[in-house]
């Protein structure tokens, strides 16, 4: 079984609050959607591989999060969240068509 954990800037965890309405917390639950969709995130990958999961958090609630995945070992991945929000409308539609 594979272990995750999850680690974020508290700096930017209170902006992301502030503007989106929507914590990390909330944000990490959505790995526990078994339909959660991952994607890779071309665009913002310069520095470093990025990713776009969206995923129902435990509150209900379709969220897309932004973020990279580093694996410690074959059992063990840390995930470091950079941004998530609620999904927007197509972005629902998009979940439910799946």
């Amino acid at each position: 079984m594979i272990h995750y954990d999850f680690v974020w800037d508290r700096g930017k965890a209170r902006r992301n609050r502030r503007k989106h309405r929507v914590s990390f917390e909330q944000g990490a639950t959505v790995f526990r959607d078994p339909r959660a969709a991952s994607l890779y995130d071309e665009k913002h990958s310069e520095a470093e591989e990025r990713w776009v999961t969206l995923g129902i958090s435990s509150n209900s609630g379709l969220l897309v999060v932004h973020h990279t995945f580093e694996e410690i070992d074959a059992d063990h991945i840390r995930i470091r969240i950079i941004s998530c929000r609620k999904a927007t409308p197509a972005e629902i539609r998009r979940y439910g068509e799946r």
